[in-house]
């Protein structure tokens, strides 16, 4: 777990019970779990193996350590899953490396997060090499604090990343405002106790209690993120 600038402790927003705001990274901030799709792909069909389709939503959003051994198992590839992590990372650093599209209104949504001074943190699945190639393009200023996939004894779905992240910032995660964009990623929330904005990537979430579904960021603001915390008192 890193944090980039300075943790800002249990300041809030004044008027809000919003503590803070701990977003996911890929397909939620920045348009990559088809990049991952990709590099799978195309790793396995180096190792003569083709991947099915309808994998991809078994392995979208999970730790590469969930995903990566499905693949190995379902294809029976002779490789083992520390071999498989190197190669599927330096694939996808590659591919960031052409190109890291925004996911429309990320860019806005941490602009005024940093603005209003709302303690902000990445929470992701990803290992901290990727995480901190993506945060060149996202902007390191706008995080007090950073958690990796494997900075963590467990990660997502279970719910030690975001309680990881509440604990750094030193806020209730019950006061926190978490945004996903996969099921695994809302388990990991919604464990932890937070109160979670989705926006479905890849496959389709539904509303439930402490969950909003929502169709793009750009219908996410402060104004949004503010609302949601008063709607649980």
């Amino acid at each position: 777990m890193t944090s980039t600038v300075p943790a800002l402790g249990t300041r809030t927003a004044e008027g809000s019970a919003l503590q803070a705001v701990l977003l996911d990274m890929d397909g939620t901030l920045v348009d990559t779990e088809g990049f991952w799709w990709d590099v799978e792909t195309e790793v396995f069909a180096s190792l003569g193996h083709t991947l099915d389709d309808s994998w991809r939503h078994v392995v979208v959003g999970g730790p590469m350590t969930r995903s990566a051994g499905f693949l190995i198992e379902a294809t029976g590839a002779d490789i083992t899953l520390a071999e498989l992590s190197v190669l599927l990372n330096d694939g996808f650093e590659q591919r960031i490396g052409r190109d890291l599209p925004l996911m429309p209104g990320a860019a806005r949504l941490l602009a005024k997060l940093s603005a209003h001074e709302i303690p902000t943190a990445l929470v992701s699945a990803s290992h901290r090499r990727i995480i901190d190639r993506v945060l060149k393009s996202l902007g390191p200023q706008h995080f007090a604090l950073t958690v990796a996939g494997d900075e963590v004894p467990r990660t997502k779905p279970h719910p030690d990343p975001y309680l990881a992240a509440a604990a750094g910032l030193g806020v209730d995660p019950a006061r926190c405002a978490v945004v996903e964009d996969t099921a695994t990623g809302v388990a990991a929330a919604e464990s932890a106790g937070c109160h979670v904005v989705a926006v479905p990537s890849v496959a389709p979430i539904t509303p439930a209690v402490r969950r909003t579904v929502v169709a793009s960021l750009e219908e996410v603001d402060l104004t949004f993120l503010r609302g949601l915390m008063t709607q649980m008192r």
